[in-house]
């Protein structure tokens, strides 16, 4: 096997290429973006977190108050923050294209279609013939048939992130990450927010004490945060939103509104059915554990094959599915820890398994917790909301699962994937010297309260 194409260059498509590349494969990536990266770099992970970094600095201003220091109240440069995003946007999209161009690999922009299972088309003209392809053409949002109204003030992840303007009232349909990430960004622009989610919790899959921390600050923030809750009907009338709620008889008016409750996979304009590769009843590729499909000339990987739709995970699956098929003892036959970030004010994030799945498995666990009211650091960032706990598997001693919640979970949460991955115990851990004040020490904090000698936090002895 010499000729690969990949046929998507997200963060699944361009490792992939870029690692078969290095390996000494003839390389042909085809995306229908004239730019390399995908939607996380374009349309979704990175502008999504400028902008989220521009709202923590807006709330770092007022938080600041407490703390002796007193700003005016930012003043809002929309075309400039724009600017800026598009910016991060073009150098990152501009360092994958000359990293690209210096590996030889063949970029080619448009929609391939498959012809069989060796060729495909590029935009109804030019021809490609392969040894093997890889999927990994990602995913889209969804809007649901009830909520897609054709109206301009009707806004998917997308355009949401396009900042045309900040409106005084904005309904945020579903309580998942992206929704909650969005409505932070424009709840410190100035929004009025609401979110409304038909199930009883915010983020649906994280342990509940985690996301009790979140909700709490969010509640605070947002104007409204309705749970158990559908959205009946919504409808524009005279340039505004009207929304109505199961359960209310008032009708709500809005700005604008933004429909996050899911993304479905593209594969529709693949024309799949030339080939012999299966996907299930909601259009996902099904795959294998070495990501084969049932056509032994395609393989398929990210968001196109359904779990969980992290950019990470995809990244690290377009290099397993090369390794794959190259018969390099490829790691997909190992369990990997893959770990989640929620990207709110403060963040949550998580890996391996959580304290939900943990007892529903009915292994024997034991949880600590370390407060980060009890951490220098935390302390004086002012940001006391938030603590970081692990799961411990009392048979074997070995870490579980890791859960943050806190200002900069997300950068913390990576030293829990290693200690998963390496079998660590909390002893390992607990002994491992960590620097002071940081918010990594509540890591080893958190060991230390599972081994029962912690030093800021008191337990009297039975």
């Amino acid at each position: 096997m010499k000729k690969l194409l990949i046929i998507g260059a997200g963060p699944g498509g361009y490792s992939a290429a870029f690692y078969a590349a290095d390996l000494g494969l003839e390389v042909t990536l085809v995306d229908s973006d004239e730019r390399l990266g995908g939607v996380c770099l374009t349309r979704g992970c990175i502008p999504s977190k400028a902008l989220l970094h521009m709202a923590r600095l807006i709330n770092e201003t007022k938080e600041a108050a407490d703390w002796g220091l007193k700003f005016d109240t930012p003043e809002i440069d929309l075309p400039a923050m724009r600017k800026w995003k598009d910016s991060i946007i073009n150098k990152l999209t501009g360092g994958l294209k000359q990293l690209n161009q210096q590996r030889g690999i063949l970029f080619i922009s448009g929609q391939a279609t498959f012809l069989d299972s060796n060729t495909v088309q590029v935009n109804n003209n030019e021809t490609l013939s392969f040894d093997h392809c890889i999927i990994a053409t990602g995913s889209r949002p969804v809007i649901p048939p009830a909520f897609n109204i054709n109206s301009p003030l009707v806004m998917d992840s997308t355009s949401a992130l396009e900042l045309s303007d900040i409106p005084d009232r904005l309904l945020i349909i579903g309580g998942g990450y992206i929704g909650l990430e969005m409505g932070t960004v424009y709840s410190a622009l100035g929004s009025q927010v609401t979110v409304v989610e038909m199930t009883a919790d915010l983020l649906p899959g994280a342990d509940r004490d985690l996301v009790r921390i979140l909700q709490a600050k969010l509640r605070k923030q947002f104007h409204q945060i309705l749970l158990s809750t559908r959205l009946e009907t919504l409808e524009e009338k005279n340039g505004l939103l009207e929304a109505r709620f199961d359960g209310k008889e008032e009708v709500q008016l809005f700005d604008r509104a933004l429909v996050a409750v899911g993304r479905i996979p593209n594969t529709e304009k693949l024309t799949l059915g030339n080939t012999g590769v299966n996907i299930d009843d909601r259009k996902f590729i099904q795959v294998g554990q070495d990501y084969k499909t049932s056509d032994a000339s395609i393989s398929a990987i990210g968001d196109v094959i359904g779990g969980a739709m992290l950019a990470h995970k995809a990244s690290h699956e377009g290099k397993w599915a090369v390794e794959s098929l190259l018969d390099q003892d490829p790691q997909t036959s190992r369990s990997h820890v893959m770990p989640a970030v929620v990207f709110t004010d403060p963040e949550i994030a998580w890996c391996g398994l959580s304290e939900t799945e943990a007892k529903s498995s009915g292994k024997e666990i034991s949880v600590s917790k370390f407060p980060w009211g009890a951490s220098g650091r935390a302390t004086t960032l002012g940001r006391n909301d938030g603590f970081t706990k692990l799961i411990v598997d009392k048979v074997t001693e070995k870490i579980l699962g890791v859960g943050i919640v806190g200002v900069g979970a997300g950068e913390l949460i990576a030293e829990g994937v290693l200690a998963i991955e390496m079998g660590a115990s909390p002893n390992d851990l607990a002994h491992t010297i960590h620097p002071h004040p940081t918010l990594s020490e509540t890591l080893m904090e958190s060991a230390e309260v599972a081994i029962g000698h912690s030093t800021h936090v008191y337990r009297k002895k039975s």
